[in-house]
């Protein structure tokens, strides 16, 4: 594990799992998404017969069916305490992948979880609609990558900010 921790940021399927890959080839880092915890956690459990699920992975894998239905649990698992989730993932983990919910961010830079929130936006996709992610990118982050070209191009910034 790093002395780092890192908050990777932005609309669904704007490129945050890959920056997050290429951060891990480069320094080490491992990360954990937000879905990927919530569905290990709780999520599973909670939505396995409502659903039909079999396993975990089945849960996990139709969670794009469902994005405010998500979104909505991990906002209730965080209630009582807005940073449970994120403290959940950094116990084993460098980098915090999607998290949804701007005041759960708020939360999590008034108590320094993170070193820097890094946003992935890709200008070529659709933003994702509030009710699975209200958080403004430009407004909360250090670091924006702008993932408009190729692999080769996102690869090559990745490599500029974290060599």
């Amino acid at each position: 594990m790093s002395d780092k921790k890192y908050l990777i940021i932005g609309s669904m399927r704007h490129g945050k799992d890959t920056v997050a890959e290429m951060i891990r080839e480069i320094t080490g880092m491992n990360f954990m998404g937000s879905s990927m915890a919530a569905a290990k956690i709780f999520i599973y459990d909670e939505l396995k017969e409502k659903y039909g699920y079999k396993t975990f992975e089945e849960c996990f894998e139709d969670r794009m069916n469902h994005r405010a239905e998500w979104y909505n649990l991990i906002y209730n698992f965080n209630k009582e305490d807005k940073t449970k989730l994120a403290k959940e993932i950094l116990k084993e983990s460098d980098m915090y992948v999607g998290m949804r919910e701007y005041t759960e961010i708020l939360k999590c830079i008034e108590e320094n979880l993170f070193d820097k929130i890094i946003a992935v936006y890709d200008p070529r996709k659709p933003s994702e609609p509030n009710d699975s992610f209200n958080i403004n990118i430009f407004e909360i982050s250090d670091i924006i990558i702008c993932n408009n070209g190729s692999l080769e191009k996102l690869r090559k910034t990745v490599e500029f900010l974290f060599k």
